[in-house]
């Protein structure tokens, strides 16, 4: 596959990669992890030959496809969604207008029947090369994988130029997907990607067939898809095989090992300096003197990667609110003709902490800005309760900051005093060190004022946090330093993350937004998608107080019946997915029966002596091909399930 040896890449004095060997196998699923700044993204781009190596070469097979989707700034105008995310196939789709034109010129009569054969000669190749390369699957492939990217149908015939710069990312990962390319490089991919975009993507991504070399922030996506990590530190590049948390353990086994060693190197070094000043002027000890100097000449000092910090922090005291914190009643909420919310009730109790999942623009900033006041609903009403305390951090909390403050002074205005000597601590969590803490505002990256924002909320009493998508722009450790904090947190929590790992150390509860209105799972996100799969058999309850226990008697036979309900629920369903399976095989052996009848009907030497006649076969054979392209795919998606409930 692709394979580094002796790679140096270095901008001015400050070099990134020095020496690095590394051999990318072709079926592997690699995370890139790292420090910000250790040139993760640098290596991705001599990977895809964007950047060239200072020294050293980049090695790769001939006819390697690679594709490359950095962070962001990829734009996408001129034609509609399913347009663009169908030029992943311009190879096929140029066979295709090759065989649009063969048909129309198939059915002049004036043309000498030598060069018609040769042209229906031609045809027939073309239109094996298209069934056989997959050609009649085109429509069904986009249409799957947009749709497990977030895009309705309704998106299909938009202007991709209508696309929001997230959005535009999407396309882009779509477009990567669809052409299956050898080796895959991918710069924070879930960064505006949903929890159900991502879910999708971690199943597509473990089952791609090619090799996949990826950097993200989310650790749980990082565990899910990676076979291996590979670090970038101290300008090398190490393996750790399996994933990111076996990464963490193996990591820090590492480490200790190094860390000795260079204790013992420093402890030799140590005595033969002191041999070398003592005996330095003795005639007799020169010889030893000599050969102890050529041995420190000779000494490659052991570099230990510095000790990533993990900032402990507790928020500053707030007196209690009352029970019920924040309660909208009977609320709705529209733009224009789009109704977000409708006679929708959610209470939120003191200690909850509540994770609003959705799909992008279900509305989930939205309920957070009539939680906190900043936006009112159109219908129903807003009630807070007693000594509720609230800070709101919004998706825009970044562009909030004030541009003429330094980091250190942004955080030191507002906080209590008793914290002012916490700051320094809490500004190098978020990777603000040295000279960083007296940089103005202005001067700051997108991801540097995101986290000043973050370091600014934890130093500010409340109790009650609405924090709206605070993850994003973080890296693992500053993510990690926000977790811990939260974790701790003594406050009532509601809040939206796209990050599954943040989101299933926090959540107690999930309040799910869509169609309209918003339904309540207790539990974390993994029992919250358990609880969806099951949603057929226990409708999700409304968001309300709690209810009394129910008795213990009654509870056992009540999960009695549920589970008698459950097994014939299951053989029901099992069954209809035998007979949709069967339904379908029909279906299929009845089209493709059509397509051979058709198909020796046109290998008649007098097939195209009625033009139109002859187009009007034609076109059906080809919405039959199609037809039976999206017949197949539906049948191997429901034999997969069949087969996964047979397993299970």
């Amino acid at each position: 596959m692709v394979q580094l040896s002796a790679v140096r890449k270095a901008f001015g004095a400050r070099v990134l990669i020095d020496g690095a060997n590394w051999q990318v196998p072709s079926d592997a699923r690699i995370g890139l992890c790292g420090p910000n700044g250790a040139g993760k993204t640098t290596l991705l781009r001599m990977m895809a030959g964007l950047d060239e190596p200072d020294a050293g070469l980049i090695t790769r097979p001939t006819g390697l496809t690679v594709g490359y989707l950095p962070q962001e700034g990829l734009t996408h105008t001129g034609r509609t969604l399913f347009e663009e995310a169908s030029e992943a196939f311009d190879d096929l789709l140029g066979v295709q207008r090759e065989m649009r034109t063969l048909e129309a010129r198939l059915g002049d009569a004036d043309i000498p029947t030598t060069e018609h054969d040769q042209m229906l000669e031609r045809y027939s190749d073309a239109q094996e090369a298209f069934r056989d390369r997959g050609g009649y699957d085109i429509d069904a492939k986009v249409t799957s994988v947009l749709h497990g990217l977030g895009f309705s149908r309704a998106h299909f015939d938009q202007p991709c130029e209508t696309f929001s710069g997230g959005w535009q990312m999407r396309i882009a990962l779509a477009k990567l997907l669809l052409q299956s390319p050898g080796l895959l490089l991918l710069d924070e991919p879930t960064n505006h990607l949903d929890l159900e975009a991502r879910n999708w993507l971690e199943d597509y991504l473990r089952s791609y067939s090619h090799a996949v070399v990826l950097v993200s922030h989310d650790r749980f996506f990082l565990d899910t898809v990676a076979t291996s990590i590979v670090e970038i530190d101290l300008r090398k590049l190490t393996t750790y095989q399996g994933g990111y948390s076996s990464y963490l353990t193996e990591r820090e086994a590492r480490l200790e090992r190094l860390r000795e060693q260079k204790r013992r190197q420093d402890e030799e070094v140590a005595r033969m300096r002191a041999f070398i000043d003592r005996f330095r002027y003795k005639a007799s000890k020169a010889a030893q003197v000599q050969s102890r100097v050529k041995m420190l000449d000779k000494v490659n000092p052991i570099e230990v990667p510095a000790e990533r910090k993990r900032v402990r922090f507790t928020f500053p005291s707030c007196a209690r609110s009352a029970r019920a914190v924040i309660e909208l009643r009977n609320v709705r909420k529209s733009y224009g003709d789009l109704t977000v919310f409708d006679q929708t009730t959610v209470l939120i109790e003191r200690g909850d902490r509540l994770a609003l999942v959705g799909p992008n623009g279900a509305g989930k900033s939205t309920l957070m800005r009539m939680f906190a006041d900043a936006e009112a609903p159109d219908v129903g009403e807003r009630i807070e309760g007693q000594s509720v305390v609230a800070q709101y951090f919004a998706q825009d909390e970044a562009r909030r900051l004030d541009d003429t403050l330094t980091v250190h002074d942004t955080l030191a205005a507002g906080s209590p005093v008793h914290m002012v000597p916490a700051i320094r601590n809490i500004l190098g969590g978020f990777l603000f060190s040295g000279d960083d803490i007296y940089k103005r505002v202005a001067v700051l990256s997108g991801g540097e004022r995101t986290r000043l924002a973050v370091a600014r909320m934890l130093l500010r009493p409340s109790n009650t946090l609405l924090l709206d998508e605070p993850t994003n722009h973080l890296d693992i450790d500053s993510t990690n330093v926000l977790l811990d904090a939260l974790i701790d947190y003594g406050g009532t929590l509601i809040f939206v993350s796209h990050d599954r790992y943040f989101v299933d150390r926090l959540a107690s509860k999930v309040l799910e937004i869509g169609g309209g209105d918003a339904a309540l799972y207790p539990g974390n996100y993994e029992e919250f998608r358990l609880s969806k799969l099951e949603r057929t058999q226990t409708p999700p309850a409304r968001v309300r107080p709690t209810t009394p226990a129910t008795p213990k008697t009654a509870t056992s036979a009540a999960n009695h019946r549920k589970h008698q309900a459950d097994t014939r629920r299951e053989e029901r369903r099992r069954r209809a997915l035998e007979s949709r399976i069967s339904e379908l095989e029909r279906r299929i052996g009845d089209r493709e029966l059509q397509v051979q009848q058709l198909e020796t009907e046109m290998a008649s030497p007098d097939f195209y002596t009625d033009k139109v006649a002859a187009q009007d076969t034609i076109t059906r054979h080809q919405s039959l091909m199609w037809e039976v392209g999206d017949l197949m795919n539906q049948w191997e998606t429901l034999q997969h399930e069949a087969t996964e409930k047979t397993e299970a």
